[in-house]
């Protein structure tokens, strides 16, 4: 009765005005695809298997060959796909394609097994990371989509003012963020509690898992894990597969303590969206890092065990311990309390100790004349190369340098605080040099930062995980530990390979007021013969 309620609804609003209802029945449509294939695997999987069985058996045999074919045409599509968009569009996207390039030899070489690497995830996980980035960037439906999707998200959150405004008055905007940003960690909180007590987040992270499980090869337990790691925490993600964790094989266990380092918790995505970070931007690197954990864990410690877990085996997720909506709205909100107090203790003593150690480095520098050392030239010297090599223009790479020491050292808050700062610099438009210093970014430097800082790979989070994953699998202590280290390094690869990705595909409007643009356009690193931002600058000034 209440489905038929339901399709009643969808109709009446769509006869009404289609153009309103549209979100509303693009999210049946789908809903009832998925209800539809849930239904047929149930009842038919057996005879859907045997149908496709003698086409799998047929890709078996011929295999050997058929990879190098594939491969091959992989190559010249790229190529191909670099010279026509490089011609159309600047060379700036090159640097992003050789530091993709980069990284990947790097975790080659440096690889636990180097000569055990299974090549498909990995390039498996490349190219999907790709196609996605491609379909959300490049495509109409696809930034429409995912802009829509950010739009709507940032608008879900701003619910969370009602709650912070009558907790706390009406001036609660005055502390942003004791009193705006994190009550949203609250809120999301609750609302991911409630869509895991119905089944829907379980639901959602099986299906993403099952497709980067088909396309990728990779096994069961590491595909879930990185599919969860979108939606949920590094240390309520594992919770999911927490049956099987004494079972799995060392590069498993790698693989699912890479998938939490490489991405974020949608709990504290909400607090980045409040700081002003472009919500679609990350919502995509969220997405994207998911396959990019899976290829990156396997090529830095490639599986040399056999799994002992597998769709065979029978394998569940876990489901919530609430009895209903209410008591899980109310654990959700309750479970928040350690996470809000966590973000605000760890901010707190970390600003504190980069004030010290910035007011030390000052000191030290001031004996040799050079009183501004401080932290972030430090780690914007030794992280320059680095984001060079994504895509950031030169000019912003000291910058972006700075931002991922801070968090690589502390955490993505400050880094995304910082980050924040710089886009309100650039949106009001004011001098971009001042005594010297470079007071915003381009647009371009500032997405490809997004990408870059959208992981929980840090030195403060690598202790979180050890004692997150030894109390759920004890027997798995020594392993977690000798592992730990390299896969929040993987994890940080992972967002710098996202990063790359979107450095080779962004098409940024606009960056900067015309005038500005104009005055520094000798500043730039890259303006191709056809620039189509000076003539959208020159266009825009002649309306």
């Amino acid at each position: 009765v209440s489905v038929t309620v339901y399709l009643a609804i969808v109709i009446a609003a769509c006869s009404l005005n289609f153009q309103r209802a549209l979100p509303l029945f693009m999210i049946t449509v789908v809903a009832i695809l998925f209800i539809c294939w849930d239904f047929l695997i149930a009842k038919y999987e057996d005879r859907i298997a045997a149908f496709f069985s003698p086409g799998e058996k047929y890709l078996k045999k011929q295999w050997f060959w058929l990879k190098w074919v594939l491969c091959a045409a992989l190559f010249i599509t790229i190529i191909c796909w670099l010279i026509f968009d490089t011609k159309k569009k600047g060379s700036r996207q090159l640097i992003s394609f050789g530091g993709l390039v980069m990284y990947v030899l790097l975790m080659f070489i440096f690889s636990k097994y180097p000569t055990r690497v299974a090549w498909r995830p990995v390039l498996a996980g490349i190219g999907m990371q790709f196609l996605l980035g491609l379909f959300i960037l490049r495509t109409k439906v696809g930034f429409d989509t995912f802009n829509w999707l950010g739009t709507q998200i940032q608008t879900f959150l701003e619910y969370s003012d009602t709650g912070a405004k009558f907790v706390f008055g009406d001036k609660y905007k005055d502390h942003f963020f004791a009193f705006k940003v994190l009550p949203v960690v609250v809120f999301f909180s609750t609302v991911m509690s409630i869509l895991y007590h119905v089944g829907f987040m379980q639901w959602l992270i099986r299906k993403v898992g099952w497709i980067m499980y088909i396309f990728m090869g990779t096994t069961p337990v590491e595909s879930f894990v990185a599919a969860g790691n979108i939606f949920v925490g590094q240390t309520e993600c594992p919770l999911l597969v927490r049956p099987y964790l004494p079972y799995v094989t060392k590069s498993e266990l790698h693989a699912v303590m890479t998938a939490g380092f490489s991405s974020v918790a949608g709990t504290v995505l909400g607090a980045y969206i409040s700081f002003g970070v472009s919500s679609s931007h990350l919502l995509t690197a969220s997405v994207m890092s998911a396959p990019a954990a899976l290829a990156t864990s396997r090529l830095f410690w490639p599986e040399t065990e056999k799994p002992l877990v597998t769709l065979e085996s029978g394998l569940q997720m876990a489901k919530g311990e609430s009895k209903n909506l209410l008591e899980a709205a109310s654990q959700g909100a309750s479970n928040s309390i350690m996470l809000v107090a966590n973000i605000a203790v760890n901010l707190i003593s970390f600003l504190a100790l980069q004030s010290f150690v910035d007011s030390a480095l000052s000191w030290v520098g001031s004996l040799f004349d050079y009183p501004q050392l401080n932290f972030e030239n430090i780690c914007a010297h030794v992280f320059m190369p680095l984001s060079f090599m994504m895509g950031v223009d030169w000019e912003d790479s000291f910058i972006v340098g700075g931002l991922l020491g801070y968090k690589t050292f502390f955490n993505e808050f400050l880094a995304y605080k910082r980050l924040s700062k710089l886009i309100r610099n650039r949106e009001k438009g004011g001098s971009m040099y001042i005594n010297g210093v470079k007071q915003y970014m381009t647009v371009h430097s500032e997405v490809i930062a997004t990408y870059a800082l959208c992981g929980f790979a840090n030195f403060s989070s690598l202790g979180l995980v050890i004692g997150g994953l030894t109390s759920i699998a004890p027997s798995k202590k020594k392993e977690i530990a000798d592992g730990a280290f390299r896969a929040m390094i993987a994890g940080t690869v992972a967002c710098f390979m996202t990063a790359c990705i979107a450095g080779m595909l962004i098409v940024p409007g606009l960056e900067v007021p015309c005038r500005i643009l104009l005055e520094n356009a000798s500043n730039f690193t890259d303006f191709p013969a056809n620039n189509t931002e000076l003539v959208e600058c020159c266009q825009h000034l002649f309306t």
